[in-house]
């Protein structure tokens, strides 16, 4: 048994996890961590990401990045992420994933379906914010001169969570 001293009317209720919708989003990396792959053979980078502007300013997304894998083309899609993110935030020679922790820049967010847990959303592309400063809530495709948006996975649900061995997952301390 735990002593509380909490008053509920005092605090509003979590309404619970909500997708954010798709589109494209100024945020920055708030928390980083590497943990080996579930098949012990690579390294997974995950980035947690809080978006900075409108409607869903303080929403967290994650993305997870394999930075080492068994499988070339896994890894390979994963380094081309990881370039992207250093580009964006001005971090070519990066030694710590803490380089990358509050620098603004813009990710393309969008949701995937997953029947066995639910919809998620899905951090697929990083780029610069514009010249001059903050990004439109949504943007249009990136023209040819610019990198592709990449695909990458993330932890918005709580199989991720429990694979990446948070005691809470991610929705459940009302994110």
């Amino acid at each position: 048994m735990a002593q509380l001293n909490f008053n509920a009317a005092n605090v509003q209720p979590d309404t619970g996890f909500s997708l954010i919708p798709a589109g494209v989003y100024t945020a920055q990396v708030t928390d980083s961590k590497v943990y080996p792959t579930k098949s012990g053979t690579g390294t997974i980078l995950e980035l947690t990401f809080q978006i900075l502007e409108g409607q869903h300013h303080g929403r967290l997304v994650w993305a997870r990045i394999n930075i080492q894998n068994a499988n070339p083309v896994a890894e390979q899609i994963g380094q081309k992420q990881l370039s992207s993110i250093c580009h964006a935030v001005g971090v070519i020679q990066l030694q710590d994933s803490t380089q990358l922790h509050n620098k603004p820049l813009r990710i393309r967010v969008k949701v995937t379906k997953d029947d066995q847990y639910g919809d998620k959303n899905e951090v697929n592309g990083f780029e610069a914010l514009p010249q001059g400063g903050g990004a439109p809530a949504m943007m249009t495709p990136p023209v040819a001169t610019r990198p592709a948006a990449i695909p990458a996975a993330t932890a918005n649900n709580a199989y991720a969570a429990q694979r990446s061995g948070a005691a809470t997952p991610p929705w459940a301390a009302g994110r």
